[in-house]
């Protein structure tokens, strides 16, 4: 069984609490043996496969599979095609230089629902949008990434794994179902 979740905003991609007070995957009623596959920080949404059979971590978060994830990021300022070549030929963060990724500027921005709470807006500062795909996931990579170009990330969502899409679920944050074949097939490809 593969299940997808909207991850929200403030939520950790695991089980227990770290401090007390902290809401979890255990909020959204999984089935005893289910395990995130991979992992979103607290302060980043978007998609997150969760599974009760191990085959799955391997086949989707191996680096030598090369399995790719797109994240839309909303940075603080307005990316140059500099940034974004910079961004896709690697930059080099706690010591590693990043994989190859492909990056882009999204214009117009994406239609995603207003985080709750809001980001933080200052009025002489333009944001912008990019598209950033990886195959690698470091911890807290693609903020280190955006924030090496001079782009802070404002917000952060995975918005595809493989060929499937976030948006194609339908899923309102914190919402989350089985994945039927053909959608498991599209998180595999």
């Amino acid at each position: 069984m593969l299940i997808a979740l909207h991850k929200p905003y403030d939520m950790l991609s695991q089980f227990t609490p770290d401090h007390a007070g902290q809401q979890t995957l255990a909020a959204c009623g999984f089935a005893a043996g289910v395990y995130p596959i991979g992992r979103l920080d607290r302060d980043s949404e978007g998609l997150l496969l969760l599974s009760d059979e191990a085959v799955w971590t391997d086949r989707l978060l191996n680096p030598r599979r090369s399995h790719p994830r797109e994240y839309h990021v909303q940075v603080e300022g307005v990316p140059t095609l500099e940034n974004l070549a910079t961004l896709e030929h690697g930059v080099v963060i706690q010591g590693h230089r990043t994989q190859p990724a492909i990056a882009r500027r999204i214009d117009p921005a994406p239609p995603w629902p207003p985080r709750t709470p809001p980001i933080r807006v200052r009025k002489t500062i333009p944001d912008a949008w990019i598209s950033l795909q990886l195959t690698e996931g470091k911890n807290r990579q693609v903020r280190r990434m955006t924030a090496a170009v001079g782009l802070p990330t404002l917000r952060l969502i995975r918005a595809r794994i493989g060929q499937l899409e976030l948006a194609s679920l339908k899923l309102q944050p914190g919402q989350w179902r089985a994945l039927d074949p053909q959608e498991i097939r599209a998180a595999t490809a």
